[in-house]
């Protein structure tokens, strides 16, 4: 502890561990004291991950822009799918994995149909595998996460309808 009373050496733990698993932010609490710890070096993830949805955007609006040439309403139809009803939030801030072990099969792809509470991702937080059970039960119509990617809470995983 430092001359305030304050530990220092957690914090330092705690940045290492952010920097270890890629997390933007971490908090602890423990007999009333809470430290949180974050990351501003996560905005450059973030806005990598923004652009993920949207390089799929242009092929899905690529077809309706060569069959009309009023293609201004084009766009409206193609709404990003982590706004989509059935999209499937990360519980956590983790690592999404979409196999059960590396060159296993992922555990869904496109077209698959699941049943609720059925395994769909494991999110790695703090060492720990965590399974991602299904909300409902449906169609798998896009998976918007590839292997090993950082995740933020509440990040759609990918869309059940």
């Amino acid at each position: 502890m430092s001359q305030s009373g304050f530990d220092t050496k957690l914090v330092k733990d705690l940045a290492r561990i952010l920097r270890d698993t890629d997390l933007s932010e971490i908090e602890v609490e423990n007999e009333g004291v809470r430290v949180r710890v974050a990351r501003q070096a996560n905005i450059a993830p973030q806005m990598v991950q923004a652009h993920v949805p949207m390089a799929q955007a242009p092929t899905a609006m690529a077809p309706a822009a060569a069959n009309s040439a009023s293609a201004p309403a084009a766009p409206a139809p193609a709404a990003d799918p982590a706004k989509h009803p059935g999209a499937v939030p990360s519980p956590m801030v983790g690592t999404v994995y979409t196999q059960p072990e590396p060159g296993a099969s992922a555990f869904i792809k496109v077209g698959d149909t699941v049943k609720e509470g059925q395994q769909l991702f494991i999110i790695e937080a703090m060492k720990t595998m965590n399974p991602v059970p299904s909300p409902r039960s449906g169609t798998v119509t896009a998976i918007l996460v590839h292997d090993a990617q950082p995740v933020e809470y509440g990040e759609a995983l990918c869309v059940i309808e």
